[in-house]
């Protein structure tokens, strides 16, 4: 699942040592013009310099001026006066020297307060990290959402939750795959103070995806412990430095706060390097100057048991050692730094889902009982799901799946397959319709295909001449089963009450009505087959000879 540092050091290790030994012919073919074009061009911008001390002079001078200001925001902004507060030039320079010149000068100035001074753009402290602020449940509608705030890099992290079935589809050369997880990072314009169309995803934005998801993949639950589809949308509202590890820290939170039992909450940190010849400054949350002057970019993620990624993007020819092992030290004791803030917020996820998540609820049957939920063409399965408005798919060994958009609907779906599918037992309470009445009694329907008789003598405490006088087909009444003969396959009931425009009637009152009900005719049988009727047999008489002769 994690790795420790020890462990990504000794891999690293192995790696660079058999890049060494494998590759160096190649690299020094491929380096070697490279560095003859950089020192050509370091001497022309050296040589340009060199003509204009004026130019020199002024730069420095608006510099060290502004140089607590403009060196927190990103290069390009403070240097947008180049061209406006120029000196005047000699012919032979262009524009061209002259922004490289500020270039250069600027990017001496802050290497040299950070690796020299020890003092960084900011004023912090090389393992100092920026106010971090965290809030969850931050939209009212999302299954999960999460803001997560350090220094001026805010991120705000959106969760949906779905069913098994609407997971991602890949269909690459291998064989078709889904993928459960998602998590999708968008990086607009506004966030760093600019304008532009809104279109999709760029190659950065889905690289800093990838790396999110791959930091907390191992701490999604299989789908056996919890059947949904996640999807995460990270969307950076600001941006200073790091947005990707800001996105690994708010998609936690917005998984706690959707009640997804992940196994460890998972932090990012973003360290920095600044080596100038043999010494070094490693840099705890490098801000965008940092990064842009910096010699390293180096995201680390993981719990506070190991590490789940990291991603380095560096600019000088390797880093020794001691400077992997510091750097992935001093990232530790920041990973834990903001593990703790955020446990501040949210120790651990919520015990339920969200009110507005979809609500996918297990039950489990005899599977000999599957086709009494599905019924005859499938008629039980489609009322279920009319009724309740939920989905629901039957697995082969008895595993009924319900999805519900409600937790209320997914309750009472469960409670009628369960009521459907269980065995009726002395003591059990139900509520149903009366299906048929005769002279002893009524049969209630207690779930499909099971009924049971409430005898005339089971109504109340008194008589009842005719079950009718108080009860007729159709009505809905409350019984508790008295009696299970399983031999013989017949269920007893008594009369709890009855639902009458509302409200309860209890068996007391049905008794007083029994009495003022009218006497009833005494029934006749109803005609034989071979056209005879009443008791005679014959032609209504009592004779066993009446319309019986053998002619």
């Amino acid at each position: 699942m994690e790795s420790t540092e020890d462990d990504i050091r000794r891999q690293i290790q192995v790696r660079s040592s058999l890049a060494l030994i494998l590759d160096r012919q190649r690299l020094d073919a491929v380096l070697g013009p490279v560095r003859q074009q950089f020192e050509e061009d370091l001497k022309a911008l050296t040589d340009a310099e060199q003509d204009s001390k004026e130019l020199k002079s002024a730069k420095r001078s608006l510099l060290f001026e502004k140089i607590e200001e403009e060196i927190q925001l990103p290069f390009p902004a403070g240097t947008t006066a180049t061209d406006d507060e120029t000196p005047v030039v000699k012919d032979s320079m262009t524009k061209q020297y002259v922004k490289k010149a500020a270039e250069a000068v600027y990017k001496d100035l802050v290497r040299r307060k950070i690796a020299v001074e020890k003092r960084r753009p900011d004023g912090r402290g090389a393992e100092e990290i920026r106010q971090v602020t965290c809030e969850v449940s931050v939209s009212p509608r999302t299954h999960g959402s999460a803001l997560f705030t350090r220094g001026q890099t805010q991120i705000m992290t959106l969760l949906t939750l779905g069913t098994a079935k609407e997971g991602q589809r890949i269909d690459d050369l291998s064989l078709e795959s889904e993928r459960r997880y998602m998590h999708h990072y968008n990086f607009p314009p506004y966030s760093v103070g600019e304008t532009g169309f809104m279109r999709g995803p760029k190659r950065r934005d889905i690289g800093h995806g990838a790396l999110a998801q791959r930091a907390l993949e191992p701490m999604i639950p299989n789908l056996e412990e919890f059947p949904y589809t996640i999807r995460l949308v990270s969307e950076t509202l600001e941006s200073n430095g790091s947005s990707s590890m800001g996105s690994v820290c708010g998609s936690t939170l917005a998984l706690q706060d959707a009640g997804v039992p992940i196994k460890a909450p998972v932090g990012g940190i973003a360290m920095g390097l600044v080596k100038e010849g043999d010494d070094y400054v490693i840099l705890t949350d490098i801000q965008g100057a940092e990064d842009h002057l910096g010699d390293m970019d180096f995201k680390v993620a993981g719990s506070r048991d190991g590490i789940t990624a990291l991603q380095m993007d560096i600019k000088i020819t390797g880093v020794t050692q001691e400077i992997m092992s510091n750097a992935l030290a001093q990232a530790k004791r920041a990973r834990e730094f903001i593990l703790d803030k955020m446990a501040e917020v949210l120790p651990e996820s919520r015990g339920q889902l969200a009110a507005h998540a979809p609500r996918i609820s297990t039950v489990k049957i005899d599977p000999e009982q599957i086709g009494l939920v599905i019924g005859k063409g499938g008629e039980t399965i489609r009322a279920l799901e009319a009724d309740h408005d939920v989905q629901i798919d039957i697995e082969e060994d008895g595993t009924i799946l319900i999805y519900a958009t409600e937790g209320e609907k997914a309750d009472s779906a469960i409670a009628a397959i369960e009521s459907l599918t269980k065995t009726p037992e002395v003591g059990d309470t139900y509520t149903g319709k009366v299906v048929k009445t005769t002279q002893f009694g009524a049969f209630v329907e207690l779930k499909k295909g099971t009924d049971g008789l409430l005898h005339v003598s089971n109504v109340g405490p008194g008589r009842v001449g005719h079950i009718e006088d108080v009860i007729g087909r159709g009505d809905v009444l409350d019984v508790l089963v008295q009696e299970v003969d399983k031999d013989r396959g017949r269920i007893g009931l008594k009369l709890i009450a009855k639902h009458e425009n509302g409200n309860l009637v209890q068996p007391e009152e049905l008794i007083e009505r029994a009495k003022d009900a009218p006497p009833r005719e005494r029934e006749e049988r109803p005609p034989r087959r071979d056209g005879g009727g009443g008791r005679g047999r014959g032609g209504g008489g009592r004779g066993r000879g009446g319309g019986r002769d053998r002619d």
